[in-house]
This record gives structure tokens, C-alpha cells and sequence, in this order.
């Protein structure tokens, strides 16, 4: 059930009591209620809600267990409130100890893909508790609700067509500009590899670029891989490994998010974010494992896999971002499954060569219950994908350390920006959580939206 945010609380609203497991005599309950609680066996389990009513049998209240975790409260536990509580008005009494992320943890638990399903309306309406900012909760919702949307839409309505138009939307929001580079302009343009991954779709590669703020503001430029479809090229998937690919774009759609709240908060920035926006596709024209292409920096690469497209796209867009010099430059892309294999679907790795930035990332990871991991640009590694005819392969030959090797070879494209991270993400929940449900979601993007606006803040 969708969660609305109010700024004060309606009359008639009904409380959310937290308890800790076995200290639901602290609450104060009244004696009905505690009755009530006694009666269904409640004492505070981690999780479970109990919906408490009055004499005339209509809810009037509801207990919620804390969760139980050895490093302590999960602040996003309840957005398990979002799929247990009646529609209605809400309130925390008392207030939780983590305001703002206890409300943003309800907030997207409420979240439901409803493109293709109708919904039947009902919401809850929550109090914005002591402690926390409506606006910021607001704006931080929408870029989360943005990239999962776009994740979730599958490719039949998110092809590289539909990417553009999404930047476009979002640009319209924030009286941003958009510049497209599409086809064989890439070609004119210098942006070849991102055409040579492209070409061979029936929606033609483009490389979006939007920009918004002040031109002599501080440089902070987003790059997002827009792999709307891969199908491994003439490497082919296996049709289970397909199956999620419309996610491909998840670097894209988790820009934008990040790029909505940076904007929404009026930082003092100029933002620049960059999309190579492609389809992996396989025709008469498609290139092909063997193939040597010249990026836009003049790098020769050899393509020893076809599958891994999604670095040479972002090669060609971290090229063109870095040209300008940005004081932080931050790519994002669904990169290499040995991410995955390393941390699992909910901790994205990222990489820098930046301490003080990998410091912030992480603290803000940490205060923002928004989950990261540094892993290291091993320089050992970093002839690992070396190749005989090129000045690089794009793929490592024995599988080993792939998301360092992945990371490695972007970093060959990147030289003046001041600071630069690489976030090989997932953007996909396998699993339902209270905050989130099985579907696309944003990685990484809250964290970074802090560590962008404690840079720059809003005047």
C-alpha cells in the first residue's frame, strides 16, 4: 500500500508503537490493549505487527516488534508497516530513535510497479515524525521510486527510445538540457564503440547528455550505463540468464534517481549526467568476438566477448565526461556478474583510488542504511587483460577477479577528473524485504546523494 507523507497529524490518526522483544511492559499499554497483546502471544518479535482495537472492535493502534540484529536496529524495518497496516492516518509514538530512515523505510515498503497492474488507491498517510524532513523524504522517495520504476518497465517500453524520453521528462522537471548524439552521428561525433555495441538493434545508440545548474558551479558528473536489452551479442546468453536483462540499464535508471535528488535539493553544483543508451542486439551487422575497435580516447581494444559491452560504452562516455575535468566524476552500471559472486545482490562494491572519497562513501553507506563495499583497483591485476594485436582486451581470460578487472579497464579512461568511483551494481531485489520488494532497485544512490550534498550544499 502506497505511503504518503503528511506534515501534520490528522485528527483522529492512530499510533505505531515500537517494542523491543520482552519489553512491551514499558510501553504503558492500557489494559485492554495489553490484554489484547497477551492474548495473541505479542512480546515484541522482531518484525511482527499486531494491529490493536478498540472496544468497538475497529484498530486503534498497532505494536511493532523491533528487529533483532547484532549490530544493532535495521532502520528500514518498517516498511513492513506498509503491507500490514490499514489505509489510514498514522503516527510513531513515541518518536523512533532513527526518524527520518524509519519513515523512508515505510515510505518504500510502500513501493508497488503498477504499469501493467491496476491498483485499488488505498494509501497511508504517515506523519512526518520529530526529527526528520518531509522535503528531503520526499525528494528521496521519488528518486528511488524512479529508478525502480524504470528497472521494473521491461524493454519492449524501455528501449533506448524510451531512455532518452525518460532523461528528457526529468530534464522538463528540473529545467535541465539535453543533448542526444544518435546513430551514425556517434561515428561522426567520435563515440565509436558506443555505436559498435549499438548498431545492430532496431533502435539506433545514442549517447544522452543532460546538464543543469550554474556553468561556473563545481563539476559533478554522473555516467550511467543504458544496456536497454542485452542478449550477450554473438557471445549469446542462455535464455536463464536473459531473463533479467532488462535491468541492463540499472546504471541509467540510478543516475537519474541520483540526478532527481541532487536536483530536487538545489545543490550548488553543475551536474553533467551522461547515458550511453544501447541495445545488445544480434543481426547481419553486429560485432563480433575478434573485432579490434578504437575508442573515442584512441585506445584500441580487442573484443574478446562480446558480452561485456557495458564497459566499452561507458569507456567512450567516461572519455568524453573526464575531457572536461569534473571535481567528481561517478559511473554506475550493472557491470560483471563476479560482483555478485563476491558480495551478493544486496552490497554493491564500488572502486576509487580517492581514500578521503571512499571514507565519505562509506560513512554515508553506513548512516543512510544504504549498503556499499570498497574493493580495491589492484594494480597487479591490471595487465590481466591484455591483449596481442590492441592496447587492450576487453575481457580477462581466466575468470579470475573480474569486477577489479572490469573497474581496471574503465579506470584506463579516466584521468582528469579530480575524483572518480566506479559502483558495479545490481539494481535488482531477489528477495522481498520490508523495504523493498522483489524488483529493480536503487543501490547506493541515497549514499551518494549525502556525500554529494555535504560537497556541495544548498545555499
Amino acid at each position: 500500500m502506497s505511503v504518503k507523507l503528511t506534515a501534520r497529524r490528522a485528527k483522529g490518526a492512530r499510533p505505531i508503537r515500537l517494542v523491543a522483544r520482552g519489553r512491551i511492559a514499558e510501553l504503558g499499554l492500557d489494559a485492554q490493549a495489553a490484554a489484547w497483546a497477551k492474548s495473541n502471544s505479542f512480546v515484541g518479535e522482531a518484525g511482527r505487527v499486531l494491529l490493536v482495537p478498540d472496544a468497538a472492535g475497529e484498530v486503534s493502534a498497532a505494536l511493532v516488534g523491533l528487529p533483532e540484529r547484532s549490530e544493532g536496529l535495521d532502520p528500514l524495518f518498517a516498511g513492513v508497516l506498509a503491507r500490514t497496516l490499514p489505509a489510514g492516518d498514522w503516527y510513531f509514538d513515541p518518536a523512533p530513535p532513527r526518524p527520518a530512515l524509519t519513515a523512508l523505510g515505510m515510505m518504500l515498503g510502500g513501493y508497488a510497479f503498477g504499469r501493467y497492474v491496476r491498483r485499488n488507491g488505498a494509501e497511508i498517510s504517515l506523519t512526518c515524525p520529530a526529527g526528520a524532513k518531509a522535503d528531503a523524504l520526499q525528494r528521496t522517495i521519488e528518486g528511488v521510486f524512479l529508478a525502480r520504476d524504470l528497472v521494473n518497465t521491461p524493454t519492449n517500453d524501455m528501449g533506448p527510445d524510451a531512455i532518452e524520453k525518460a532523461v528528457r521528462q526529468l530534464a522538463r522537471r528540473h529545467k535541465a538540457q539535453v543533448s542526444v548524439i544518435a546513430g551514425d552521428a556517434l561515428l561522426a561525433k567520435n563515440f565509436p564503440m558506443i555505436h559498435a555495441v549499438g548498431r545492430a538493434s532496431s533502435e539506433a545508440p545514442r549517447l544522452i547528455d543532460m546538464r543543469w545548474g550554474p556553468k561556473d558551479a563545481p563539476k559533478v558528473t554522473l555516467v550511467g550505463k543504458g544496456v536497454a536489452f542485452d542478449t550477450g551479442g554473438l557471445d549469446i546468453k542462455p535464455s536463464s540468464s536473459m531473463l533479467l536483462m532488462k535491468k541492463d540499464m540499472g546504471g541509467a535508471a540510478n543516475v537519474l534517481g541520483l540526478a532527481h535528488m541532487v536536483m530536487a535539493a538545489g545543490l550548488k553544483l553543475r551536474l553533467r549526467v551522461l547515458i550511453p543508451a544501447v541495445e545488445n542486439s544480434i543481426s547481419a551487422n553486429a560485432f563480433r568476438p575478434g573485432d579490434v575497435l578504437t575508442s573515442r580516447k584512441g585506445t584500441t581494444v580487442e573484443i574478446g566477448n562480446t558480452d561485456a559491452e557495458g564497459r566499452l560504452i561507458l569507456a567512450d562516455a567516461l572519455t568524453y565526461g573526464d575531457e572536461e575535468a569534473p571535481e567528481l566524476m561517478i559511473d554506475m552500471a550493472t557491470l560483471t556478474g563476479a560482483a555478485r559472486v563476491a558480495l551478493g545482490p544486496e552490497l554493491p562494491p564500488f572502486f576509487t583510488d580517492d581514500d578521503k572519497l571512499a571514507a565519505a562513501i562509506a560513512a554515508a553507506g553506513a548512516s543512510e542504511a544504504d549498503p556499499v563495499w570498497r574493493l580495491p583497483l589492484w594494480n597487479g591485476y591490471d595487465n590481466r587483460y591484455a591483449s596481442k594485436i590492441a592496447d587492450i582486451n576487453n575481457v580477462n581470460t581466466d575468470g579470475f577477479g573480474g569486477a577489479i578487472i572490469a573497474a581496471l579497464f574503465l579506470r584506463r579512461f579516466v584521468g582528469r577528473a579530480k575524483s572518480w568511483a566506479h559502483f558495479d551494481i545490481f539494481a535488482w531485489s531477489p528477495l522481498d524485504r520490508p523495504h523493498c520488494p522483489v524488483g529493480g532497485e536503487a543501490q547506493a544512490i541515497r549514499a551518494l546523494a549525502k556525500v554529494i550534498g555535504d560537497r556541495y550544499p544548498a545555499a
